[in-house]
């Protein structure tokens, strides 16, 4: 069984979903992939997690524009190639940038920056686990599944000018 929750955010409403206890997922209403770690799982409404309450905290921290300094407990569902992609989200520090080849390069040998694209783009705790932080060499915002518009307002919220930014 897997619990949702809705959050209002600034930018539109977000689902937040757990199984075990643990986060599994984070999507604005409308993203690419919404709810694909949820496929097969019966859900049900539950707003008293305290995963729940650990995701909402992280995001009012964030939202108010300010680092978060804890993750809530998270389970990442996905293929292994995709959970080290994941992982390496992970590390991109608050209001800096990668690339998606500079990632790739991270990842080698068996990476491409379209494979680790592809995992990016599957993300599935998205803005906790931030593939916002990815864009194209030249720092052009080359997509977002929550949508180009929201990713530069997440990106300006951090005080990220993405032309401007060198990357990691």
């Amino acid at each position: 069984m897997a619990y949702i929750s809705t959050y209002e955010s600034p930018l539109g409403p977000i689902t937040l979903a757990a199984d075990e206890g643990k986060l599994i997922g984070v999507w604005f209403d409308g993203q690419k992939h919404f709810g694909s770690t949820l496929k097969g799982l019966p859900t049900e409404e539950h707003h008293d997690l305290a995963v729940f309450q650990d995701a909402r905290r992280w995001l009012d921290t964030y939202f108010s524009g300010s680092r978060p300094d804890f993750l809530p407990d998270m389970k990442l569902i996905g293929s292994e190639f995709q959970k080290r992609v994941w992982h390496q989200l992970l590390l991109i520090p608050y209001g800096r940038l990668t690339s998606y080849v500079n990632l790739s390069r991270r990842l080698v040998p068996e990476s491409s920056p379209r494979a680790v694209g592809t995992a990016v783009g599957r993300n599935p705790i998205s803005l906790i686990v931030p593939c916002h932080r990815v864009v194209g060499t030249d720092g052009s915002l080359t997509g977002y599944a929550g949508g180009v518009e929201r990713k530069r307002r997440l990106l300006a919220l951090e005080g990220v000018n993405p032309c401007a930014s060198s990357l990691l």
